[in-house]
Order: structure tokens, then C-alpha cells, then sequence
């Protein structure tokens, strides 16, 4: 019995300490704003994972080991506070809300949306970037109300026309002002609205943003009236489009990548309202009928088809056979207009291809509450949707911000981009005033050909174009044309 006695006063003795040591504090978080105590609050010991929450009346109670401690009281949507413990706590807890203000970025300068006295737009690089499609500048198109984008070409490198500030100017050109991260983009080659749409090689290079990737890009900020001239002068008569590409955040590095696959289906004559070979072959009968194939003036005239080719092959002799290259007989040439009757060829099987447009971008960023970080990379690779026609681009695009002090920051920005392309030749274009037919001497646009050309002819076969042995295939593989960009 002694012994047990001796045990219990030991361990009592032991825990004595411990007890006297122990501090409580007791009371009240609220809300500073409304003078209502705070539900749920957390209060907790600095440096350890002591703690407790306030009681429905926004009470708390607290044991604490040494009476010197920190007290931090937190809670969602407050800023918290750390004070020195004391007993009966009275604690007002402030709220952290911050209402951001809308901007306007004009590429010289950011401002309040408020105080910006001209027409402007945003729009988000999320939403107007369009999958599929490698061309930044078709973006725009039915994001923003007046902004009218109109897409002439189909072929990379070539700019859409974009109107911001209406489609006519007694000043000719109407185009708005490019300016990417407060750099003006310069077109390569100053190309008229009427010229985008003639199928000039020179139409090409005539976009100022092909080699940016869309991937990068943050925002568009388009400035719609006359303010955007007192930042850039009589450019800026036609409208402003800012580009503001992508920078590093505060945290931990971030690496991504975005894959795009992308393939186009051929087109089809079941969406156009043109005739076969069959009904072609019927008009042609009647005008024959008609007189109006006769033998000379088709042999002699700048172009001929189907008849035009059957009164040669019946005016060509061959001195090794000693025969004609078509029977001049009634039965020969029938035959001869027969299969060209059932040839029904489709040209857009044979000028077009299915492939497969594959685009890779890698970006890293990351950054400190100093400076921050961004590079990025991209590859663009398409085959061609017609023969003979290719795209290949590397683009790269980085930037570095460094905070000096609170009112100076320095920024480093770099980009390049280089582009291998193959196209069709084809000369430019002569429209017809009066009448408004678009004329070219040798028009070699697949897309051109073979909605304008009769499905009778033989794609293997010559005819003759602006008196010269003409076929869409041969020329496509001799006549095209290659591109080495580089911004």
C-alpha cells in the first residue's frame, strides 16, 4: 500500500509543471464591417497545430503552454490576424474582397476601362482561338460586334480582309493596324482588298501575324474609332488590333503541350449546281448543230476542249503509221464523243487529297513574386489539301520580366518564326469592269479549275489554253511556287 502511495505522488509531482503552465484565454472573433461575431473562425496557435473554432456566438476557448504565444485567427473571405495572447480577446476580423477594374490595353499603355474615352473590344486568346484552323488572324471572325472578317483565300500566308471601321475609304486601303505586345507588325507586302482575292503569288506573305502561334496569345484588344490615331498616327485611320501574347505567373514552373490534329474532307460536286459530263455533251451537240464548232475556227482559236481535241487528232498524221490520230468518220468520231460523254471526270479527286494537318505547342512558365517567365515552341506541318501544295512553321516566342523596385519593371520579349511553303504558281488576275468576269491567262487555283472546268475533259489529256498544249495536272507539278519566310 506504501509503495502505490509512493507511485501515484511521483507521477503527480512529475505532471505538476505541466499543469501550472497551461494558460487559458477565452473570446470573440467578428466581423468589422457588420459588428457580428464570426461562425466557424479559425483560431490557432502560431508555429503549432493547437487550435480551436469559434462557437455559434463567435466565442472560442483556448489552453495554451506558454502565455507569450501568437494567435492567428483566420477565416474564408477575411484577412487574417496574428496577436499576442491575452485573456478576454475582443478580435475584428477585416474583409479581403478586391474588386478588379476592367483595362484597356492599347499597346503603348494600360488603362482604366473607365477612363478610356474611345470604342474598344476584348477578347479572351481562349475564346477566339479556333481549332484547326493555324491562321491567327481568322480568329476575329464573329467575335466581335463591327468587326468584319471576310476570308478571300483559303491558302496559309494569305491575310483575310478585316474591316473594323467599315468596308469603304476614299483612301483606298482600309486595313487595321496590327501591333503585337506594343510592336507593329508590318505587312511583307502591301496587298489591296481587290488583290487578295486574284490568286497573286504576292498575296502569300501579305499577312503581318502568320508566323504567330495561337497558342500564345492572351488576348485581342481591338480599337474601333479615331482615338487609336493619337497613339500610332494616320495608320490607325482604319482601326487597331492588339495582340497580347501569354507571360509567366508567381508559383511553380508549369510545362504544357497542346497537340492539334486536323483533316479535311474533298469536296464534293453534290454541293454546287454544275452539270455533268453528260448534259455538257448535250449543249455541245446543239451548238455543234448550230455551227459554232466548226473545223477551223476551233483549231485556231485560243482554247478548245473536247471537239477542239477530236479535230486535231483527225488533222494530225502520224508518218510511221501513216494513219490520222482519229478516223475522220462518223463511227470514229461518235465513239470518240462518247466517251467523253461518259467520262464525268471529278476533278476534285484528282487536284485534291486527304491528309492529315498536325500542329505541336510547348510552353514553360513559371516565375517569382519578382520576376517571371515564358517560352514557348510550335511546329506546324501540313501536307497540302491540293497537290503540290505544302506548309511547314517553327515558330518561338519568349519573355522575361523582371520587377525592379515598386514603380520600375524591365521586360525582355523575343519571337521568331520560320516558314517553308509550297504553292501553286498562278498569274494575276484581269476583272472585266463592265461585266465583272475575272480573267486569268493560265489559272492553275485547283479549287478555280475545277469548278470552272467541263467534267468531259480527260484529266490526262493536253487541250489548249491561250494557244499552248495545257494540262491541270502537268502544271501543278512544273509550275508552283516556294516560299522560305522568315520573321
Amino acid at each position: 500500500m506504501k509503495k502505490r502511495f509512493l507511485f501515484f505522488l511521483v507521477c503527480f509531482i512529475l505532471s505538476l509543471p505541466t499543469v501550472l503552465a497551461q494558460t487559458k484565454i477565452t473570446g470573440t472573433v467578428f466581423d468589422e464591417a457588420l459588428n457580428e461575431p464570426i461562425i466557424g473562425a479559425a483560431v490557432v496557435v502560431k508555429g503549432t497545430t493547437t487550435g480551436t473554432v469559434t462557437d455559434i456566438d463567435g466565442n472560442f476557448s483556448l489552453n495554451l503552454h506558454e502565455s507569450n504565444s501568437t494567435i492567428v485567427f483566420s477565416y474564408i473571405g477575411m484577412q487574417s490576424q496574428e496577436l499576442p495572447a491575452q485573456p478576454n480577446m475582443k478580435v475584428y476580423l477585416k474583409s479581403d474582397s478586391q474588386e478588379l477594374g476592367e483595362i484597356v490595353v492599347t499597346g503603348m499603355q494600360k488603362m482604366d476601362k473607365r477612363l478610356f474615352t474611345g470604342a474598344t473590344t476584348k477578347i479572351t486568346g481562349e475564346n477566339a482561338k479556333l481549332d484547326g484552323v493555324a491562321d491567327v488572324a481568322r480568329a476575329l471572325e464573329g467575335k466581335a460586334a463591327g468587326v468584319s472578317v471576310q476570308n478571300v483565300s483559303g491558302t496559309f500566308g494569305s491575310a483575310p480582309k478585316i474591316r473594323v471601321r467599315g468596308a469603304t475609304s476614299i483612301y483606298g486601303s482600309s486595313k487595321p493596324l496590327w501591333v503585337v505586345d506594343g510592336v507593329i507588325m508590318e505587312d511583307a507586302s502591301d496587298v489591296s482588298a481587290d488583290d487578295l482575292a486574284s490568286g497573286d503569288p504576292e498575296t502569300l506573305i501579305s499577312s503581318a501575324i502568320a508566323g504567330l502561334n495561337s497558342d500564345d496569345i492572351e488576348s485581342f484588344q481591338v480599337l474601333k474609332d479615331g482615338s487609336a490615331t493619337s497613339i500610332y498616327g494616320a495608320r490607325a485611320m482604319a482601326g487597331v488590333i492588339v495582340v497580347t501574347t501569354k507571360k509567366g505567373k508567381s508559383g511553380s514552373a508549369h510545362i504544357n503541350y497542346t497537340g492539334e490534329f486536323t483533316t479535311r474532307l474533298l469536296p464534293s460536286y453534290s454541293d454546287f449546281d454544275i452539270l455533268n459530263s453528260q448534259e455538257q455533251m448535250d449543249i455541245y451537240r446543239e451548238m455543234r448543230d448550230k455551227g459554232w464548232f466548226g473545223f477551223s475556227e476551233l483549231l485556231n482559236g485560243s482554247n478548245y476542249g473536247v471537239y477542239g481535241k477530236m479535230y486535231e487528232l483527225i488533222n494530225t498524221y502520224n508518218p510511221k503509221t501513216g494513219t490520222f490520230g482519229l478516223a475522220n468518220t462518223t463511227e470514229a468520231k461518235n465513239a470518240y464523243l462518247q466517251q467523253a460523254e461518259y467520262r464525268n471526270t471529278n476533278w476534285f479527286k484528282e487536284l485534291f487529297k486527304v491528309n492529315v494537318m498536325q500542329t505541336h505547342s510547348v510552353s514553360m512558365s513559371g516565375g517569382t513574386d519578382k520576376s517571371n517567365y515564358y517560352l514557348s515552341m510550335s511546329v506546324m506541318s501540313d501536307p497540302g489539301w491540293y497537290i503540290d501544295s505544302k506548309v511547314s512553321r517553327y515558330t518561338f516566342n519568349g519573355n522575361v520580366t523582371h520587377d525592379i523596385n515598386k514603380y520600375l519593371s524591365f521586360t525582355a520579349l523575343g519571337s521568331a518564326s520560320y516558314r517553308k511553303q509550297m504553292a501553286p504558281g498562278t498569274m494575276g488576275q484581269n476583272v472585266d469592269v463592265v461585266s465583272g468576269q475575272v480573267r486569268r491567262d493560265f489559272d492553275i487555283n485547283p479549287y478555280s479549275f475545277a469548278l470552272n472546268s467541263s467534267r468531259a475533259l480527260d484529266p490526262d489529256t493536253y487541250y489548249h489554253t491561250n494557244y499552248a498544249p495545257f494540262n491541270i495536272k502537268h502544271e501543278l507539278e512544273n509550275n508552283k511556287i516556294e516560299l522560305n519566310v522568315v520573321d
